[in-house]
């Protein structure tokens, strides 16, 4: 019984001391997010704290342009009741554990996101040729906040389940 404790003891000490796993963007990464010139991403799921959201006319509308001159845009405002359109600028950024995150900066932002600063961080799981992942905090409703996770793809891709209701 001893050795089983001391065993299960090491086991919790080495799994506790592992550090965690931090993504690396690939070395292509502004060309992977901006297909040379300028790529169109689609949303193809969006989780709300590991929650599948549903994936509403504005959702399924939305559309969001990177471009290799730094520039970013988004076609809300060009969809019924979807909100105006946020334009802005994109970078790569690193956070205090090296992980990479994605910065939009806008003066749009504080209203668009509810936050005070004219920047929103998305820290990026995954970028790839048809794949961007990404994570960020967001306060909702009362000052809510929430861990929002966006699975975009690119929006020649054809996403058999992206109308989700439940």
């Amino acid at each position: 019984m001893k050795n089983a404790i001391l065993v299960l003891m090491m086991i919790v000490l080495v799994l506790s001391c592992q550090e965690e796993q931090v993504y690396s963007l690939p070395e292509d990464a502004e060309s992977l997010l901006t297909g040379g010139e300028t790529k169109t991403w689609k949303l193809a799921r969006r989780m709300n704290n590991n929650v599948r959201m549903n994936m509403g006319p504005c959702f399924m509308e939305y559309r969001q342009n990177f471009s290799n001159d730094q520039s970013v845009r988004d076609n809300n405002g060009e969809n019924k009741n979807c909100g105006p359109s946020l334009v802005g600028t994109w970078e790569f950024k690193k956070g205090s554990k090296n992980e990479p995150y994605l910065r939009i900066a806008s003066p749009q932002i504080p209203e668009l996101l509810s936050t005070t600063k004219e920047y929103k961080d998305f820290k990026i799981l995954k970028l790839t040729m048809d794949t961007l992942e990404v994570v960020f905090r967001h306060n909702q409703y009362g000052n809510t906040s929430r861990l929002i996770k966006d699975i975009l793809v690119r929006e020649d891709l054809d996403i058999g389940d992206r109308y989700f209701h439940h």
